[in-house]
């Protein structure tokens, strides 16, 4: 079910500036969330298996299956949200997954999001959400006043925000024209950001329209903060210092404000 993946040059450069002992692989077959039978096949690539586990006190009642699941003790890899690589660090050295529903993307983005993958595993942030509210998942439940399938989405959109301040520092260095040395690397990233540009600019309107709800809106809107665009209010105030230092108890109370205020 999984295989070695091949990398090119600058990935292969960046995996041993951050994460040196990654495993990466493509899987055979699309997935969100790996039955457990087959996320331990990845057993036969790694040292050792280490499930993550999380005190069912963090979720509300009403949480979803799969977040339940994830909580548990069952070994669980890969969530809704994900996108088309995922990684973990629930193996022992930690995994990134390719998906094969990147099949037909261009090869400077591909490359762009396995180094992100792997900026990221280097950084050891959590690997979902719930690691990074713990706790506070309830608060935000409890602010946004969402049914459990808009609370996760808006969970995972404020969790990837807070992981693009983490890592767009990263992407930036890697310009030639800064001193850098992943030039192709800077373009994709670049490259993907500008076509995020107008979407983003014109969230409020569709919003106030109706064209877009305030989840999708706060899923792409979070989605850029990697690529150091401007964000139009509210989502400006997640662009911040403040919310890179203060994490999930900073990303409460703006969606306690937010929420507020759209009520308003």
């Amino acid at each position: 079910m999984f295989t070695a993946r091949e990398l090119s040059s600058p990935v292969a450069a960046i995996r041993e500036e951050h994460a040196p002992d990654a495993v990466v692989v493509d899987c055979d077959r699309d997935f969100e969330t790996l039955a457990p039978a087959q996320a331990e096949d990845l057993g036969l690539l790694v040292d050792s298996l280490e499930p993550a586990t999380y005190p069912a006190a963090w979720l509300p009642e009403d949480a979803p299956e799969l977040l339940v699941r994830y909580a548990s003790s069952d070994f669980t890899v890969g969530m809704p949200g994900d996108g088309s690589i995922t990684w973990t660090h629930q193996t022992d050295p930690p995994t990134v997954i390719v998906k094969p529903r990147v099949e037909g993307s261009p090869e400077p983005f591909l490359d762009f999001l396995l180094a992100e993958a792997l900026v990221e595993v280097g950084l050891e942030v959590p690997e979902h959400f719930l690691g990074f509210f713990e706790e506070e998942y309830q608060n935000l439940e409890q602010a946004t006043a969402l049914d459990p399938a808009g609370t996760y989405q808006i969970a995972a959109a404020l969790y990837d925000g807070w992981t693009g301040l983490q890592t767009r520092d990263v992407f930036a260095a890697w310009h030639e024209d800064e001193g850098g040395t992943h030039p192709e690397l800077a373009d994709a990233w670049h490259d993907a950001g500008t076509r995020l540009e107008d979407r983003v600019s014109g969230l409020p309107g569709a919003v106030a329209r109706g064209e877009t709800d305030f989840a999708d809106a706060t899923e792409l809107a979070c989605a850029t903060i990697k690529h150091g665009l401007e964000l139009p209010a509210p989502f400006a105030a997640l662009d911040t210092d403040a919310y890179r230092d203060h994490g999930s108890n900073y990303a409460v109370t703006w969606a306690k404000k937010t929420f507020d205020a759209l009520e308003d």
